[in-house]
């Protein structure tokens, strides 16, 4: 089945009264700026530091290549492959067994560690912590307001009394959130294993030193989620926080926990890496496929975004390999030399206990990728509800005035309506 814009006799109203530049599926956001108050407590701690900008560079290049830890399945596999390898290439040679045995394990150990991915934990102390705050500060928040602006434009009328943030670092989610449902979210519980990061997050929220009240109130700090699978939140974030757990094992457990805990909707973000994203599919596929015994919340998961189906990610199966990820402009903290302007690339994921599958033949689909404009027509690569990624090239004559005008205003990451026509002439090679 072929992705097409809907056809305005189709679905007349689905731009339900707003313009063609505000249509339901726009969620991206123009350049984010920090809080005024968070950009204040953010200078205060970094005054009198010195040059932070090309060590925060450094941290901001390193964080983006960070690699998961190999698995020891993975590595058994390589080490066979290896000693297979050694021996056939020795087999024809006379030699003493025993010797030629030794050598190979000491051969297949070095070739082992020179081509596995060092993964070590990263551990912040207060230095690191603000140079982790120069770096991400700003970017992080941007790619968590911009995610969860698509729950506040598709989902109007949720109103959360409760977040839970896990992984919570700097707290950015915690001010993303306020920045939202300030005036309902009374319970806002972060959970982070760093004492450094606690800290400057705690630093973060009392405002400058010329300030020093607390700006967001009913902000706890623990460093282990609550145990009781009763305890649920309305809303629960994991931002940047599964790709830093040790194995697949202890993400699989953290996924799990954090939907248990999660009352309406679970936001997951990592880096806009192929590895970000292949930790979120392993996430999706975890809480879509595994059926807990007994779950104190019986409401499946359904995938709310990116997707706009349930299948298997069409863009794990190109060559090459291409992330699924979005971008946010924002402004980063103002240090000498630093742009006005920079763009957070990160992939997220958000389920939720309400099923959101489209109806009445209307379903959305998700532009993957910048759209092209051209002098009377638009090209727009998207992923539909069938599960594939198509290309269609949009025009006022074919697919009226308003899906054209709707077209034209969207970009990389928003929504357009789609219909599912039976030629199927556009697949994307």
């Amino acid at each position: 089945m072929l992705c097409q814009p809907v056809h305005p006799q189709s679905h007349a109203d689905f731009l339900k009264g707003a313009p063609h530049r505000k249509h339901p599926g726009v969620t991206n956001l123009k350049t984010l700026r920090l809080p005024d108050e968070l950009q204040k407590a953010a200078q205060a701690i970094i005054h009198g530091r010195g040059d932070l900008a090309s060590i925060s560079q450094y941290l901001t290049n390193f964080l983006w290549s960070r690699k998961r830890a190999p698995e020891d399945v993975t590595l058994r596999e390589r080490a066979m492959a290896l000693e297979k390898n050694l021996w056939e290439k020795t087999k024809e040679k006379d030699v003493d067994l025993q010797l030629l045995k030794t050598q190979i394990t000491k051969k297949v150990l070095s070739d082992l560690r020179k081509i596995t991915y060092h993964w070590s934990p990263m551990r912040y102390d207060e230095e690191l912590g603000v140079v982790y705050m120069v770096a991400k500060l700003a970017g992080g928040y941007a790619a968590v307001k911009r995610v969860l602006n698509e729950i506040k434009k598709r989902d109007p009328s949720f109103s959360p009394h409760s977040l839970l943030d896990f992984g919570s670092g700097l707290g950015t989610a915690v001010w993303a959130s306020h920045s939202f449902w300030g005036d309902t979210l009374k319970e806002m519980v972060c959970v982070d294993n760093s004492g450094a990061m606690n800290t400057i997050a705690d630093r973060l929220l009392r405002g400058s030193e010329t300030e020093n009240y607390i700006i967001i109130m009913l902000f706890f700090v623990e460093q282990f989620l609550p145990v009781s699978p009763k305890v649920q939140f309305d809303l629960v974030v994991g931002a940047f926080s599964l790709s830093e757990l040790a194995s697949q094992k202890e993400r699989e457990d953290a996924i799990l926990t954090l939907w248990r805990k999660t009352s309406s909707y679970l936001v997951l973000v990592e880096n806009g890496t192929k590895e970000g994203h292949q930790i979120l599919m392993d996430a999706r596929d975890i809480l879509l496929k595994k059926q807990e015994r007994a779950a104190h919340d019986p409401r499946r998961p359904s995938v709310f975004a990116p997707c706009p189906h349930e299948s298997p990610c069409p863009k794990l199966f190109q060559l090459p390999l291409v992330p699924c990820n979005f971008s946010q402009a924002y402004s980063p903290l103002p240090l000498p030399g630093a742009p006005d302007r920079l763009t957070e690339r990160f992939s997220y994921l958000v389920l939720s206990r309400t099923d959101w599958a489209g109806g009445e033949g209307l379903d959305w689909a998700r532009l993957t990728a910048p759209v092209l404009r051209r002098p009377r027509h638009v090209h727009c690569q998207v992923c539909c509800s069938s599960g594939e990624i198509k290309r269609v090239v949009v025009t006022a004559h074919r697919h009226g005035r308003d899906v054209y005008r709707c077209a034209r205003n969207s970009d990389w990451g928003d929504q357009l309506p789609i219909i599912q026509p039976e030629d199927d002439s556009s697949n994307l090679d």
